[in-house]
């Protein structure tokens, strides 16, 4: 692992803004996708643990709906992505509590996934850098259930251990808009994360945000693929569809970031193409930086290679 870590960007307010909204004020529940019936809200509201760190809000009986919006009230920072040790807490303790009931689709209640996946955008550097996997140590040694969230640069960071994120990404990410909210959240930190990399870096400090994002968005892949794989052909285009809706939706048609031109670029193509120009995500922003940079050709290309082999990794490794 290398020594060296790149910087992570702070979650803008449009950030948050737009993956909540997109999250929570989305018609309709994405029930379709229910494919057994869930024990009622997840055992949430009665997990001692959950009471605790959500607060009084949480109570037997509570519909899963209220629940959902509990955790959101209790959990997301300030607008400037800042949190407490409170709010972060009070999000871990839900992971954790539902990344140790396993997989399948069918553990966690519909109602949940659209609350948690705008609670999680709402930490999205460190959805970044836990899905990054790359610079990320101070994450690994905190991700432990009993480690609380730890403070650097003014905020706590939420932190889980790995196979929980991925329990719980896999069935947040059974609503496609739910899913979304997420690859919207992750790509808005890319393109921070990218432009955030000083002018002079070389070596690690060039190589490692580039390449730490394109992991990112390469598990996103995978966990799209674990999602609809076993779904009809149908309801896969139609998951498919509002997916790449909801990145058309989140759009800034003012901003000028790379971030910005990736998904305009997205909304450009043709409609048949734009769902697979997700799977090269990572490989065409850091193409996009590389020329805002100026960068030769050879470490460019060069550069390009490590990111396109990155998210192959990690899609290999939750793509089942």
């Amino acid at each position: 692992m290398p020594k060296e870590t790149a910087r992570r960007p702070r979650t803008a307010v449009v950030v948050i803004t737009l993956a909540v909204s997109l999250v929570l004020l989305s018609g309709g529940v994405w029930l379709l996708f229910a494919r057994d019936t869930a024990p009622p809200c997840s055992d949430l509201t009665e997990n001692p643990r959950v009471q605790k760190s959500v607060g009084e809000a949480v109570r037997s009986g509570m519909s899963c709906q209220a629940l959902g919006e509990a955790i959101v009230k209790a959990s997301v920072g300030d607008g400037q992505g800042h949190h407490t040790l409170g709010q972060a807490q009070a999000l871990k303790d839900v992971l954790v509590v539902l990344g140790d009931q396993g997989t399948g689709g069918a553990t966690l209640d519909p109602a949940l996934r659209r609350p948690l996946a705008a609670a999680l955008s709402n930490y999205a550097p460190d959805l970044h850098a836990m899905l990054g996997g790359i610079a990320v140590q101070d994450f690994v040694t905190k991700a432990a259930s009993h480690e609380p969230p730890w403070e650097s640069e003014g905020t706590y960071h939420l932190t889980v251990l790995t196979d929980t994120l991925r329990n719980v990404l896999l069935e947040v990410s059974e609503d496609p808009h739910a899913y979304a909210a997420l690859r919207l959240a992750e790509t808005r930190t890319t393109g921070q994360s990218l432009a955030a990399v000083h002018a002079d870096a070389k070596w690690y400090g060039l190589s490692v945000p580039p390449t730490e994002s394109a992991r990112a968005l390469g598990a996103l892949d995978g966990i799209a693929d674990a999602v609809t794989r076993d779904l009809g052909e149908r309801q896969a285009q139609d998951w498919r569809a509002i997916v790449v809706d909801g990145l058309q939706d989140g759009r800034d048609s003012a901003g000028k970031g790379i971030a910005e031109t990736w998904l305009s670029d997205l909304h450009g193509a043709p409609e048949a193409q734009r769902y697979e120009r997700l799977r090269t995500q990572g490989v065409d922003m850091t193409r996009l930086w590389a020329e805002r940079r100026n960068m030769d050709a050879p470490t460019r290309e060069g550069l390009l290679a490590q990111v396109e082999r990155s998210a192959l990794t990690a899609y290999r490794e939750i793509k089942p």
